[in-house]
This record gives C-alpha cells, structure tokens and sequence, in this order.
C-alpha cells in the first residue's frame, strides 16, 4: 500500500515537472529559474479557476496531477466564482500575479502556460475550458 502511495506522489511529481518543463522550454529559461515557471503556472491557474464554473472547474481539475491540482485549488473559493474578466482585465491579473519582466509580458505568459496545460489534458475537455470563456479571452486560448 505504501509503495502504491509513493508511487503515485512521485508519478505526480513527474507530471508537474513536464509542464514545468514546457514553460521553461517555451521561454528558454534553465532549470534555475523554476520559480518563474512556477509562478507563471500558479498565476494562470488561478485566473482560469476562477474564471469557470464550480461544475467546469472540477471537471478540469481532475484531469491535472495531484501536485498541480493542489495548486489549482490553493484558495480556491467556490461561491465566489465565476469571476467576470475579460482578455485585458485576464491579463491585467496575470501582470500582478506574475512580478517578473519577460518576452511578450503577461500576453506570453498566458499563452505559454495554456499551451503547457493543453498538453496535458484531453482535447475534450480543453474545448470545454475554451468554450466558457468570453469571445475576447478565447483568443488567447490555443
């Protein structure tokens, strides 16, 4: 039973480590700054949350990794949502959340990290996530 737990957590920990990796990738970025992939991951996250519906937002969550469901879900307050933003207050959101200047500022951000999460989700379900959104933010959304 033990052994199924760890394996399970160290499974977890593979998989956040490949959409880690994928930020790190997209802006060249080396292992050393995973701090700013994981800023960049947790800032998105949050605004895309908060921005679907309780039922969309558990649907989606169960397709992430243990590790990065936990951060999904990290002050998460569901009557509190769904938030109203549209693709300039998203990105206003994802520029406070986000401290560090980078390539493309918080347009790329969010863009990087969607891509990185499209990865590893089915398209089903991605499709779902792009369809609740307004017009303006779908755009942004591959």
């Amino acid at each position: 039973m033990a052994e199924q737990l760890i394996s399970a957590f160290e499974s977890s920990v593979d998989k956040t480590n490949l959409i880690l990796k994928d930020i790190e990738q997209a802006y060249g970025w080396p292992r050393a700054q995973r701090n700013q992939s994981y800023a960049a991951l947790r800032t998105v996250l949050h605004l895309l949350r908060d921005r679907m519906t309780v039922q969309e937002c558990a649907e989606f969550a169960a397709q992430l990794p243990v590790l990065v469901r936990g951060i999904y879900f990290d002050g998460w307050q569901p009557e509190n949502v769904p938030v109203k933003l549209n693709r300039d207050d998203f990105l206003y959101e994802v520029r406070q959340g986000f401290p560090y200047d980078v390539e493309g500022g918080p347009q790329r951000v969010a863009q990087v990290v969607l891509d990185a999460l499209r990865r590893h989700v089915t398209q089903g379900e991605w499709q779902d996530v792009k369809a609740g959104m307004p017009r303006d933010l779908q755009r942004l959304i591959p």
